[in-house]
């Protein structure tokens, strides 16, 4: 007869012998206090690990136990992998279920419980790759009006328009706006930026750009010196990522936009209006500093019927 409990908190029903059930709710403090994960992660955590469970008391007509689990082979977790899917699971939710199992495998492994190497070798479902969701151009300027109405000092104001047009300006990473110090600013049309690897890039930029960066450093309380930040806290110190991407958060809450909205998307719609415009992938990809053509080519994927435009019009065998 299995063993059923509910963990507190959380609305999923494990099935468990007494010390397995002990190990799942020490997985679970420890997912929340040491890792720090929020109540929703690991509720979907628990969840993905009680579908498991009851899979293996249904596979082997056994209540769940440390044996058991160390003796599941990879023929086994194949048929839970297989079992799930023929539930209609999608390949999004299989592959993080996946990570689940790896997730609390690892925790038994280390606090010498169990091991068993069989579930590290199971690949994960190939994932469809997401193509870009960049913003319209009308878009990209009212995230730029609105950047001012949601912060009360002036110098915040003019820090969150410079930070944006950056990004949009000149296809930058968050990670590499962000790692500017005042010094570095631009001062000419021409910017060395250091990407991923710090592999250096040169990019253009707008004067207006260069203009909403100077109209913030102006006011800055703290005076601007060069090798401070380019972009600052309240506090006077390096902005984190997080901040600017939950300001970008209230932004597009206020202009009713998607989720997808995002800082980087602000990168995708540099690539994309070039793209638009007549630039060429060569130059795009020097642009956005991508090590590979085909990973620029991803944009084109949101321009397909304008390329097909073009081509029925320009090309010499399209008539024909």
């Amino acid at each position: 007869m299995a063993f059923f409990y509910e963990p507190e908190n959380v609305n999923v029903r494990f099935c468990a012998d007494d010390r397995l059930q002990i190990a799942v709710d020490e997985w679970r403090r420890w997912l929340k206090t040491e890792r720090r994960c929020s109540g929703h992660t690991v509720a979907a955590y628990s969840r993905d690990l009680a579908e498991f469970l009851k899979f293996v008391q249904e596979y082997v007509a056994e209540t769940p136990s440390f044996k058991i689990l160390a003796e599941f082979a990879v023929t086994d977790f194949r048929a839970y992998l297989s079992a799930r899917t023929g539930e209609g699971i999608s390949r999004t939710s299989l592959a993080r279920e996946l990570s689940t199992l790896r997730n609390f495998f690892r925790f038994l492994e280390r606090n010498a419980v169990l091991s068993n190497p069989s579930v590290s070798v199971l690949h994960a479902p190939a994932l469809p790759k997401a193509l870009p969701k960049p913003v319209t151009r009308e878009q990209a300027a009212d995230m730029i009006k609105i950047a001012a109405s949601l912060q009360k000092e002036e110098w915040l104001k003019r820090r969150d328009i410079a930070f944006l047009m950056l990004l949009y300006g000149c296809g930058l990473r968050i990670s590499e706006a962000l790692a500017f110090d005042v010094k570095d600013r631009p001062r000419s049309d021409m910017m060395t930026v250091f990407g991923k690897g710090r592999k250096e890039r040169v990019v253009p930029v707008l004067p207006a750009v260069r203009s909403a960066i100077e109209a913030y450093l102006n006011i800055r309380p703290d005076g601007a010196e060069p090798n401070s930040p380019l972009f600052i806290g309240t506090r006077g110190e390096r902005v984190n990522p997080g901040v600017m991407q939950r300001q970008i958060r209230r932004i597009r809450n206020e202009l009713g936009l998607p989720s997808s909205v995002t800082p980087h998307a602000l990168r995708h719609s540099f690539a994309t209006h070039l793209l638009n415009g007549g630039g060429d992938l060569r130059t795009i990809q020097e642009l956005l500093g991508h090590e590979s053509l085909s990973t620029t080519q991803r944009y084109t994927g949101l321009n397909a019927e304008r390329m097909m435009d073009v081509y029925v019009h320009a090309h010499p065998r399209a008539k024909k």
